[in-house]
């Protein structure tokens, strides 16, 4: 039976302790190369210590720490601690700089910060000087002695144990109220400063059993989940650590997005959280490769492909296959599916689910077809985050699937999607202006996305209202659909369509250039380097032709008149992208501000 009213994360956390004990909690990637379990009992141990150095560090219930680092398990630790004191823990973007961070730190009025790595520390170092209300600084990684006000995680962990604040532990643990804030999120800030989002105990929680709602089944089979996606966003924070937490699952870190596809090898995960991202660039990858094979092995991906796609209707609504097709799609699964998932390390994937932005249906289709069952989900970070997600039983791609339990949803005017439910936010940390923006004056949140909900409740996001498009002719276009449709090219990686306030849509295109340069191979072109490749006037019409195709079914006023072709991949380090991956729509317009211009230099 739980010792603990499970009122917070941490106080299920000692309650899964209790019951699954020295199972693998979380395993990470040691010094000789290998994954390495440690247990909940291990966990728990390393958490009650922090806890008691926090209490001695004078940490009170509702101060705000601050935890600047990328996915580890100490980010477990520092949290789960920092929760089971009744403090707020502020998380801060591994990418951040110095200045992103300061103002995190600042806004947040934090008064201790965690951090992951030197680089990190050095960050933190850099701006102390400008942040006099806070204290210690603790390092994940070892120090040396010169870092002045840093104490490591390992030495902040013994202090605790001899302190031995258990009577102010157990306190502090069982006061905290549902009520209460768990953690202040900075949205990524893609205009203007990043907004503190207020998530309450109750949000997480609650949010946590709307997920587990979904599927119980799923969640009481054995799991190994894959961590990768950014802890400081609320989408990992809540599907990929809090809702395995809560189910008693164990989780692996990734070592980085870099490395990723090596890590599912050694994992060979269960279950996935991701953004569309991941899903991209794997199917890109293996469409590079198959180009390139001999004939007869192009010939029998064809035909597998074929099999996949009649297999749709059968794994999105759960249907078991019959006669000839199940014949045939098992033949296609034992020489072609099974060996492609065998080499991804995705064998034992049971589920995959893609949120943080829209996943094309080509994507989404590609891995159900041969029997990965990846489920698009819908939220934001004022919404825990998720409130709506493809059911494992009933899947269409293209939607994000039925509101979750509890949750209220309605389209608003000009087709914004609105939110009510337990997992809506407490409001924007020392902002009530923009958080009475947010809500409609019968308590809705204002999600900023269009969308519209068919028959069954499920919604299909259509574009978000920032981003909309308006032409000097007065043409409202959304451009996630059209960048969406682009995508489906094996020759495009990433898009960004352009042409607010002018006469016609224009699109800056960042080609698949593994695929892009297989093809200039076999047409004969030589190239030195990706710059000397885009200029090539064939490979101009290349794209040309598949814009022409996959823009069929859109209206005129819809079409892409002109297009420039880019050199380099966009990134979260060239600043293009988002920590979850999604493009910085302000700094690609000024970025590329000379290439945008020349396509309407004529007008």
């Amino acid at each position: 039976m739980a010792s603990y009213q499970e009122t917070s994360m941490a106080a299920i956390f000692l309650n899964r302790v209790e019951e699954l004990g020295d199972k693998a909690c979380v395993a990470f990637k040691n010094s000789h190369g290998t994954f390495e379990n440690i247990s909940w009992n291990e966990m728990n141990k390393m958490v009650r210590n922090l806890s008691s150095f926090l209490i001695s560090q004078g940490i009170r219930a509702g101060d705000k720490v601050a935890l600047f680092s990328p996915n580890r398990y100490e980010w477990w630790v520092a949290d789960l601690a920092i929760l089971s004191v009744g403090a707020v823990n502020v998380p801060i973007y591994a990418t951040n700089s110095a200045l992103e961070a300061q103002y995190i730190i600042e806004n947040s009025d934090s008064v201790m910060c965690f951090t992951g790595e030197k680089e990190h520390t050095g960050k933190v170092l850099e701006v102390k000087s400008n942040l006099p209300g806070v204290g210690a600084v603790i390092s994940f990684d070892a120090v040396d002695g010169t870092a002045g006000d840093v104490i490591d995680l390992k030495a902040a962990m013994q202090q605790g144990e001899g302190a031995d604040n258990t009577g102010v532990f157990e306190e502090r643990l069982t006061s905290i109220k549902p009520s209460d804030m768990a953690t202040i999120i900075y949205t990524s800030g893609t205009t203007g400063d990043p907004k503190g989002v207020m998530l309450s105990h109750h949000n997480f929680i609650a949010n946590v059993n709307q997920l587990y709602s979904v599927d119980p089944e799923l969640f009481q089979e054995e799991h190994t989940l894959l961590s990768f996606l950014p802890l400081s966003h609320s989408f990992e924070r809540t599907v990929g650590y809090y809702s395995a937490l809560n189910a008693g699952k164990t989780v692996a870190f990734a070592e980085d997005f870099s490395r990723i596809l090596n890590n599912f090898q050694e994992v060979r995960p269960t279950l996935i959280v991701s953004v569309p991202r991941l899903y991209e660039k794997i199917h890109a990858g293996i469409a590079a490769k198959v180009s390139q094979a001999p004939l007869i092995k192009r010939m029998l991906f064809s035909w597998a492909m074929y099999l996949a796609k009649k297999n749709l209707p059968y794994i999105c609504d759960d249907i078991p296959r019959k006669g000839f097709f199940a014949f045939q799609y098992n033949l296609a699964d034992k020489i072609i599916f099974s060996k492609l998932k065998a080499g991804l390390g995705m064998d034992r994937l049971r589920f995959a689910l893609s949120g943080g932005g829209p996943l094309s249906v080509s994507d989404a289709e590609f891995f159900l077809g041969m029997g990965i069952k990846v489920c698009e989900g819908y939220g934001l970070s004022e919404t825990t985050p998720v409130t709506h997600g493809n059911r494992p039983n009933h899947i269409k791609p293209g939607t994000v699937g039925p509101p979750l339990k509890d949750t209220i949803v309605k389209i608003g005017e000009g087709g914004e999607v609105l939110i009510k439910g337990p997992q809506v936010m407490m409001g924007y940390y020392k902002n009530e202006e923009a958080t009475h923006e947010v809500f409609t004056e019968d308590g809705f949140f204002r999600t900023g996305d269009i969308g519209e909900i068919d028959q069954e409740g499920y919604l299909k996001i259509t574009g978000r209202i920032k981003d909309l498009i308006v032409t000097s002719g007065g043409k409202n276009i959304s451009p996630q659909n059209i960048e969406n449709s682009l995508k489906a090219s094996s020759y495009i990686e990433q898009v960004a369509i352009i042409g607010d306030n002018r006469k016609y849509l224009s699109a800056l295109i960042v080609p698949a250039f593994p695929e892009l340069e297989n093809w200039a191979r076999n047409a004969g072109l030589s190239f030195a380097a990706n710059k000397d490749l885009i200029e090539k006037p064939e490979v101009i019409n290349l794209i040309e032709e598949e814009i022409s195709a996959n823009m069929q079914h859109y209206a005129r006023v819809e079409q892409i008149r002109k297009f420039k072709l880019l050199d380099a991949e966009w990134s979260q380090e060239t600043d293009e992208l988002t920590p979850t991956l999604k493009i910085k729509r302000r700094v690609i317009n000024t970025k590329y501000a000379t290439q945008i211009e020349s396509m309407y230099s004529n007008d």
